[in-house]
């Protein structure tokens, strides 16, 4: 192997972006290491020929035994986290119970800091790694009946941005990808959520929820905006290989607009357009 290669540990392998940058990298000449929530889908991996290892992202004991499970199937080094693995919990945050916020977030971001926080030590005991955090658009704006996902991503954003900057003087480097819209099973799994939790029939967005489902629901790209996993890939690509990687990667035109618009629109504006979004 190409000694300028990385060994990669990946959170959220089983479809979508996760799933397409581990074989993307793995053809590249890198050794990746995939993860999945569930045995199944790590044994279909496995049988692609794609070193894969259980890892639940809800669970501080199976971060912890899929760490060492990938550090033995990386023998002992490993030079890159993508933290990639989360699920969008829909619904407005009145209909939604606190157990429900609690997981969004046990997934979507306490796991996330288990894991780092075990992967730093490695990092800096070897002084030299990279942590790279797949973000949203919507960890830069808010919209409806999002807001579960919504506060996990803005809290991944404080918190890489938190350490990025206590990480400056180490060989240790710190990237966010900040995704619109993306071909995945999200989708899917959302619905899932919010068919667990949200009582639609007793609510006073009843309505309005109709058309989450519908949303839900759809086949195929969610908008006209909606860019193929190899959008993602191309930012993770640069993070990964660049000497200087940069500290936000923006991936598709919605993300790209709404930083811009966040810079420079007062809050009664902007909040009139994602109202509608």
């Amino acid at each position: 192997m190409n000694p300028s290669f990385k060994t990669i540990l990946i959170t959220g392998c089983s479809s979508g972006i996760g799933l397409y940058c581990a074989s993307q990298l793995q053809q590249r000449g890198h050794r990746v290491i995939a993860s999945c929530r569930q045995l199944s889908d790590v044994e279909r991996l496995q049988q692609t020929g794609l070193p894969a290892i259980q890892l639940d992202l809800a669970s501080e004991s199976s971060i912890e035994q899929g760490w060492q499970q990938a550090l033995k199937l990386a023998e002992g080094k490993i030079d890159v986290l993508f933290n990639n693995g989360a699920y969008g919990q829909p619904g407005a945050l009145e209909d939604l119970p606190t157990q429900a916020l609690r997981q969004q977030f046990d997934s979507n971001f306490f796991g996330w800091h288990h894991l780092s926080r075990i992967a730093l030590a490695h990092m800096l005991a070897r002084q030299q790694g990279k942590i790279i955090q797949n973000s949203s658009v919507l960890g830069l704006v808010a919209m409806k009946y999002r807001g579960a996902y919504n506060a996990s991503k803005f809290a991944i954003e404080g918190y890489t941005d938190t350490l990025r900057l206590e990480l400056a003087d180490t060989p240790i480097q710190v990237s966010l990808i900040e995704p619109g819209p993306i071909t995945s099973a999200f989708r899917q799994n959302a619905k899932a959520a919010f068919l667990e939790h949200v009582k639609v029939e007793q609510s006073r967005h009843h309505s309005a929820y109709q058309n989450t489902l519908q949303r839900l629901d759809k086949e195929g790209p969610s908008t006209r905006f909606t860019l193929p996993p190899s959008a993602v890939y191309k930012a993770l690509l640069h993070a990964i290989e660049s000497p200087r990687p940069k500290a936000r990667y923006y991936v598709t035109f919605p993300t790209h607009l709404f930083a811009y618009l966040r810079r420079i629109l007062p809050v009664s504006l902007l909040d009139a357009i994602l109202k509608k979004s």
